[in-house]
């Protein structure tokens, strides 16, 4: 698996990876993008904040970068900063499927995206994504399974992804919602020909929402990759907007809240690649000093007190306007 490519590394960031969702397109959930950004998001100006990011991070020893299809250009962005530096060979990519971008670089579209989880969708968005990235593509995700998601029980698909898997290509899938837990579950006992069919599982976890802690372990234990998304909670544990109480912690740790957010989730036994979706290079700096975040269990009881129900929670992501 390309993972092994990280269980290699020993950089203190190496379980750290970037996502370009939040620099990919100009609109996006994330709090604080008026702020991040700059007013003009020309596709030239977001391909030049990615690259910097991309440079950053991987000076500084992050080793796996994540895109997806719907999130505007970032697999050609990335594809281009891999291709303008071919020394690079030590990086895992993932990206994926299931959603299509339709807001035509806008950042006022009735609809940013839409989601699909067919063959046909698959066997497009595989052509577009290799056309792309090419054999740089290391991990192919089915973009947020839910548990009534048709990609769990389409025994054509399934097939298509394991040939995908045979040819070298590793298969995995991202969750959202409140059902995660039940998702990861239902995907755990997807099997082509007596063996599992996914190696990696991508899903929301942070100190609001830890619903799907029980099943990503399980998912460790059965040998899968486990990559975090929305460890920020799309802005929501960043200055200002961070809860009372996590910003007394950070206080006490000397570093932000965003490190503290993430270090919570580093600490997480089965945490394989914990992600920063930082849109600037001082987030991304203080992101990744998330690896030197030490909590005692005063401020870990403290901050267990942040947890939300999952209904609540799901709602609230979904009330987020689109910046």
């Amino acid at each position: 698996m390309p993972f092994a490519r990280l269980a290699s590394a020993t950089t203190p960031t190496c379980h750290i990876g970037l996502g370009l969702a939040a620099v990919g397109r100009p609109g996006y959930i994330n709090l604080g993008r008026e702020q991040d950004l700059p007013a003009d998001r020309t596709v030239e100006a977001l391909r030049e904040r990615t690259h910097e990011l991309l440079d950053a991070a991987y000076a500084q020893g992050v080793r796996y970068f994540d895109v997806a299809r719907s999130y505007g250009r970032s697999e050609e962005f990335l594809a281009g900063w891999l291709s303008a530096r071919p020394d690079v060979v030590d990086v895992v990519v993932g990206s994926k499927w299931g959603y299509t971008y339709t807001a035509g670089w806008s950042t006022d579209a009735e609809r940013h995206e839409v989601k699909e989880h067919s063959l046909a969708t698959y066997e497009r968005q595989r052509a577009e994504s290799t056309g792309l990235l090419g054999d740089r593509l290391d991990l192919y995700q089915i973009h947020s399974v839910t548990p009534d998601s048709p990609a769990l029980t389409d025994k054509e698909l399934h097939a298509r992804l394991a040939e995908a898997a045979a040819q070298g290509l590793t298969v995995g899938f991202s969750t959202s919602g409140p059902a995660q837990a039940d998702a990861i579950r239902a995907a755990l006992a997807v099997t082509v020909d007596g063996e599992p069919l996914f190696r990696t599982v991508q899903s929301t976890y942070n100190a609001l929402e830890t619903s799907a802690d029980p099943a990503l372990a399980e998912a460790h234990e059965a040998g899968l990759t486990v990559i975090v998304k929305e460890g920020m909670a799309n802005g929501r544990l960043a200055e200002p907007h961070a809860p009372e109480e996590l910003k007394a912690v950070a206080t006490e740790t000397g570093l932000g809240c965003d490190a503290v957010a993430l270090a919570l989730i580093l600490r997480r036994p089965w945490a394989g690649v914990v992600l920063s979706g930082a849109a600037t290079l001082n987030q991304l700096a203080s992101n990744l000093h998330a690896a030197a975040v030490d909590l005692d269990e005063d401020q870990l009881t403290r901050l267990a007190t942040l947890v939300e129900e999952p209904r609540a929670y799901w709602e609230r992501r979904g009330q987020l306007p689109w910046h």
